[in-house]
C-alpha cells in the first residue's frame, strides 16, 4: 500500500495534533518540575558534567535528556514546550521508527498500521506529552529493538547484519545515557532468552559482540568516567543505590502489587485493547516452528513479556515504566491489522464505543474527587475537556465500527487511530484545569514583583518541584532533604538543617522570601516569627520578611 498524498495529509494533521498542546499546560507534579529544573540549572551554570537539582548534586539519572533540554533552552528559551520537547520529539520519532520496522519486516501496510496504533495508544501518546525520562528511554530501546530485528532477519546479508547490530548497540548505549543500566539489561536479557528458548546458539555469531561492545563503551564511558573523576561519590550512589537497591527494595516508596501494570496496560493500549488480544492470539498461532530461523514475531512477544514481567517484579513501580513494550505491541497489532476482516475489526471497536458512552456518563461525577487541596471548581473547569474527549471517542468508535462493518478496513483503522490521538490530547490538555493545585506557575506570577537579585529564598520543610523553573532561580532548603539528601551530604552548606537555624537567619535578613505549607506557616505564627503574607493557595504559602 503506497504512502499516497492522503497519507501524507493525515500524517501532517497527526503531527500538528501531537505538538499542539506542549505549551498550553503548566508544568506540574514532581517529575515535570524536576526534569525541567535540572537542565535549566545546567544551561545557566554552564556545568554540563554534573547534574544538579535546585543547585544540589543529583546523581539519580544520566544526563542525555538533561543535555537535550538544556540545549533546547539555549536555542529557544525556557518555556513549557521547550521543557517537554525531548519526550514529545522522541515519542514522535518512536512512531516513525515503528513504521520503519513494520515496513521492513512485513510491508508498508503493516508499518503504517503499527505507527498508527502506537501514536493513538492512550498511554504512549499521553506520556509523550509529560516531562519524564521514560519516553526517551523507550525510543532508544526501540532503536535497539529495530537493530536486533533487522540484523537477525534471515534475509539480511553479512553487511546488513553488522550494520544493524551496531545500530542496536548505539540504541542500548543511548538508552543507558537516558536512564541507566536498564538500557542494556533489557535487550541483553531478551536476546539471551530468545537464544535459550529457541536453542539457536548459532545466532550468537551474528551479534558481533566485540565491535558492538566497543561502540557501546565509546558512547557511554566518557561521561561515566568524567563524572566519576569529578565526583568520587557518584559511582556507589548511581550503580548500587539507584539500580540494585531501587529494583530490589521499596527505598523510593513506589511499592505496588505485582499486578500493578495489568490495568495500566489494558487502559493504556486503548482503543486497541480487543485488537491486541486478537493479535497476540494470532501471533502465537502463527509463530515459526523452525528453531533454526529467526522469528521476529516471537522476539516481539518475548520482548513484551520479559519487560512487563521484569518491572512487575520490581520493588519500585510507576505507570511509565512499561512504555518500552508499546512499540513492540504496536507491531504485533499492526501485523494483525494488515490481514484482519472488516467485521472482525468492527466487533473489536464496538466495546470501546460502549466504554466511551459510559465515560461520558461518568464525567460529571469527577467533582466528587474534590478535596481540600483540589477544590471542586478546578474539576468543574476540567469537565468540558473530558466531555469533549468522551464525545470524540464515542463518535470516532461508532464511525470505525460502521466503516469496518462495511468492509472499509483501512478507513476504519484511520478513524480509530485519529480518534485515539485526539481523545488522548484532550484528556492531557484537561489536566491544566488542575494546575493551580499541581503547579506553582500561578503563584510564581504573583511572586515575581518581590523577586530581587541575590535575595535569600527559603523553602521550609517542603520543596515545590516546579518553583525554581518558574522563578528562574534556586531556593534554600530548610529542614528538608528527600531525594536531595545524598547531594546535601556532599555539600552540606547548601541547606539549613533545622527550623531553629532558619528562624535565626530570617530575623537577621534585611529582606528575604520563603515558601512553606499551611501547617508550617501556622506553626511559625505560633512561634511569633515575623512574616508578611504575599501569596497563598490551598497548599502553599509565600511570605517575606516584614518591611523595616
Amino acid at each position: 500500500m503506497p504512502a499516497t498524498r492522503g497519507w501524507w495529509v493525515l500524517i501532517l494533521i497527526a503531527v500538528v495534533i501531537w505538538c499542539g498542546n506542549l505549551e498550553y499546560r503548566k508544568l506540574s507534579l514532581s517529575d515535570e518540575g524536576r526534569y525541567a529544573e535540572i537542565p535549566r540549572y545546567m544551561a545557566q551554570s554552564g556545568d554540563w558534567l554534573t547534574p544538579r537539582l535546585n543547585g544540589i548534586k543529583y546523581f539519580e539519572k544520566p544526563p542525555l535528556q538533561y543535555w537535550a533540554t538544556a540545549a533546547a533552552y539555549r536555542a529557544f528559551g525556557e518555556h513549557n514546550w521547550s521543557a517537554r520537547l525531548w519526550p514529545a520529539l522522541t515519542g514522535l520519532l518512536g512512531v516513525l521508527l515503528t513504521y520503519f520496522i513494520g515496513a521492513r519486516l512485513y510491508g508498508t501496510a503493516t508499518g503504517l498500521y503499527s505507527a498508527a496504533v502506537l501514536a493513538s495508544s492512550i498511554l504512549y501518546a499521553a506520556l509523550a506529552h509529560v516531562l519524564t525520562l521514560d519516553m526517551g528511554l523507550a525510543f532508544f530501546l526501540t532503536m535497539a529493538l529495530a537493530g536486533l530485528l533487522l540484523a537477525l532477519d534471515p534475509r539480511a546479508d553479512a553487511r546488513t547484519n553488522r550494520r544493524w547490530m551496531h545500530v542496536a548497540a548505539a540504541g542500548c548505549a543511548l538508552a543507558v545515557l537516558s536512564k541507566g543500566l536498564i538500557g542494556i539489561v533489557l535487550p541483553g536479557a531478551v536476546i539471551t532468552l530468545y537464544v535459550l528458548i529457541k536453542r539457536d546458539f548459532a545466532l550468537l555469531r551474528k551479534l558481533h559482540l566485540i565491535s558492538c561492545t566497543a561502540l557501546f563503551l565509546a558512547i557511554t564511558a566518557p561521561w561515566f568516567i568524567a563524572v566519576s573523576l569529578a565526583n568520587p561519590e557518584f559511582a556507589w550512589f548511581f550503580f548500587v543505590h539507584e539500580h540494585f537497591q531501587r529494583y530490589t527494595s521499596t527505598i523510593h516508596q513506589r511499592y505496588q502489587p505485582w499486578y500493578f501494570f495489568i490495568p495500566i496496560l489494558l487502559a493504556g493500549i486503548l482503543p486497541w485493547l480487543f485488537t491486541l488480544i486478537d493479535a497476540v492470539r494470532q501471533a502465537f498461532k502463527h509463530m515459526d516452528k523452525d528453531t533454526g530461523r529467526f522469528d521476529p514475531l516471537f522476539f516481539l512477544l518475548l520482548w513484551t513479556g520479559f519487560i512487563f514481567a521484569f518491572f512487575s517484579a520490581s520493588g519500585s513501580k510507576l505507570p511509565s515504566y512499561i512504555l518500552p513494550i508499546f512499540p513492540a505491541l504496536a507491531l504485533i497489532i499492526g501485523a494483525r491489522l494488515s490481514t484482519i476482516g472488516g467485521r472482525t475489526l468492527a466487533m473489536q471497536m464496538a466495546p470501546i464505543a460502549v466504554l466511551a458512552a459510559a465515560g461520558m456518563v461518568a464525567v460529571p461525577y469527577t467533582v466528587r474527587l474534590a478535596t481540600e487541596n483540589i477544590p471542586a471548581e478546578l474539576y468543574l473547569a476540567q469537565i468540558p475537556w473530558l466531555t469533549a474527549a468522551g464525545f470524540v471517542l464515542l463518535a470516532g468508535m461508532l464511525l470505525a465500527v460502521y466503516l469496518g462493518w462495511r468492509g472499509r478496513v483501512r478507513n476504519a483503522i484511520i478513524a480509530c487511530a485519529m480518534t485515539g490521538l485526539i481523545t488522548t490530547q484532550l484528556i492531557v490538555t484537561s489536566e491544566d484545569a488542575l494546575s493551580p493545585a499541581h503547579s506553582t506557575y500561578h503563584l510564581a506570577q504573583q511572586l515575581k514583583p518581590y523577586l530581587k537579585p541575590g535575595v535569600p529564598f527559603y523553602s521550609v520543610r517542603t520543596y515545590e518541584q516546579t518553583l525554581p523553573f518558574y522563578i528562574d532561580r534556586t531556593v534554600t532548603l530548610v529542614e528538608y532533604q528527600d531525594e536531595m539528601a545524598y547531594g546535601l551530604q556532599q555539600e552540606p552548606d547548601l541547606w539549613v538543617p533545622t527550623l531553629g537555624e532558619f528562624m535565626v537567619r530570617w530575623r537577621k535578613d534585611e529582606y528575604a522570601l520563603a515558601v512553606m505549607t499551611l501547617e508550617v506557616f501556622a506553626e511559625l505564627q505560633q512561634l511569633k516569627l515575623p512574616m508578611q503574607l504575599i501569596a497563598r493557595d490551598t497548599e502553599r504559602v509565600f511570605v517575606r520578611t516584614p518591611p523595616r
